[in-house]
């Protein structure tokens, strides 16, 4: 969604503070697996590591052992290692239900689904789910996507917006 003046306007007359997105956290149980996972398929880089925590993070984050930042142009993904259950994304539960990135080129939709199908069937990586990334549907407006699963169970969308559409 492209902001306009009239966004950042109204904005300011209701005294709202603009937000801009920063990151996303990934729980895992095995975080070499998500690191080496996001580095294949999305061509993430390691920015940093640390597994030492404040005290807040510890109360929030029971258990937490390290953290990594993995970076791709603007978008940052921290991923947390954290022992407990494995992800069911199937399971009936409050969760977020899944990220959005939008890409340049429908052919980048038919890169990403066969990165992915490849890195799937390589048998390096363990997944929370076997399900297959959906097929690459087209709406009426001509907004071409698919949806897919990480190595943790988090629920992606990958998304063309044709001219126009924002």
């Amino acid at each position: 969604m492209r902001e306009t003046p009239s966004d950042v306007t109204l904005a300011t007359q209701v005294g709202v503070p603009r937000l801009r997105f920063h990151h996303f956290g990934v729980q895992t149980t095995d975080l070499e697996n998500s690191v080496r996972w996001y580095g294949d398929f999305l061509g993430c880089r390691q920015a940093w590591s640390l597994d030492q925590f404040s005290e807040l993070t510890r109360s929030r984050l029971p258990g937490i052992r390290e953290l990594t930042e993995m970076t791709l142009g603007d978008v940052r993904i921290h991923l947390f290692d954290r022992p407990g259950r494995k992800s069911d994304p199937a399971e009936s539960a409050v969760q977020f239900q899944h990220l959005c990135f939008r890409v340049d080129t429908p052919e980048d939709l038919i890169w990403l689904r066969r990165r992915w199908i490849e890195l799937y069937e390589s048998g390096r990586y363990v997944f929370a789910t076997d399900e297959q990334p959906t097929d690459i549907v087209i709406d009426e407006d001509g907004v071409q996507s698919f949806y897919t699963y990480d190595v943790n169970g988090l629920e992606f969308e990958f998304t063309f917006l044709p001219d126009g559409l924002s």
